[in-house]
């Protein structure tokens, strides 16, 4: 990634802060550069673009439970005014989400729930509880007649995944590409790819689109997996991951009661202390 692009998602802050947190962002993308090169010798599933479902027990599971899961955003969704758009819990994807066409509700970030989101979505929560090497989930609401510019994940240490729950009447005019491959969202089907690859999203329909994301640990044989574990400890110690926890919680803070919200900030301050 260009520095210029990093800088462009330190928006609003300092000149010596934003040229120093682009220097950092610099130095960490081209050392998970040359970590993929290991990843991809150390994977236990295929290198590819998209990795099938075979592999990963869980999804089926989801794929089961998708009724419940859709009913519980469904409900979260007559809020809709209430969720954040995704540049303003990240300033980081300012580039690839702009002009509040694509909404966000975080249910994990890094590896950390927010236990106030997840409340309201009990059903989902205890599912994701079961994915292996859980790091970020969240539902992902994409605005009618918007695309997502092409844009790669920060490290091939995590896979992710789509779980399609709303999906316009025309299908196949919503799509996405990772690398040259296509894939199209169904209700109800699941997919995982590798999102360190290249990947552009459209949906060319007059409807929202709403999907689960989350994203997992890549299968690694050691040491690969160790480095992978380490390498995200450190990248959550970077801006780019506390600006968007920082984000995230105040978020959800605003959409709980009181008694919860206390709670949630309780249960932080908590993790912290440990």
């Amino acid at each position: 990634m260009a520095g210029a692009t990093a800088l462009r998602g330190a928006e609003g802050k300092s000149g010596w802060k934003a040229w120093r947190r682009a220097k950092v962002k610099m130095l960490g993308l081209g050392t998970l550069k040359l970590l993929a090169k290991l990843y991809g010798r150390q994977t236990l599933v295929p290198d590819q673009p998209f990795i099938p479902n075979r592999y990963f027990p869980f999804v089926a599971e989801l794929e089961a439970n998708w009724p419940a899961i859709r009913a519980e955003v469904e409900a979260i969704l007559k809020n809709r005014d209430a969720i954040p758009h995704l540049d303003k819990i990240s300033p980081d994807q300012a580039r690839i989400a702009h002009s509040q066409k694509w909404k966000a509700f975080f249910l994990w970030g890094m590896g950390d729930e927010l236990t106030g989101n997840t409340a309201q979505c009990p059903q989902t929560a205890a599912l994701l509880r079961k994915v292996p090497g859980l790091r970020s989930a969240w539902f992902s609401i994409l605005a009618p007649r918007y695309k997502i510019k092409p844009h790669r994940g920060i490290t091939k240490g995590v896979l992710r995944s789509h779980l399609g729950l709303i999906v316009p009447r025309d299908w196949k005019r919503c799509r996405m590409w990772v690398d040259d491959e296509m894939v199209r969202w169904r209700e109800g089907r699941c997919f995982v790819f590798d999102d360190a690859r290249t990947h552009r999203v459209f949906n060319n329909t007059d409807e929202e689109r709403v999907i689960l994301l989350f994203d997992f640990d890549r299968p690694m044989r050691w040491p690969a997996s160790a480095l992978n574990r380490m390498a995200i400890g450190l990248l959550k110690r970077t801006a780019y991951y506390r600006d968007a926890r920082k984000n995230s919680k105040r978020h959800e803070r605003g959409l709980q009661p009181a008694a919860a919200r206390d709670q949630s900030i309780a249960d932080a301050m908590q993790r912290i202390a440990d």
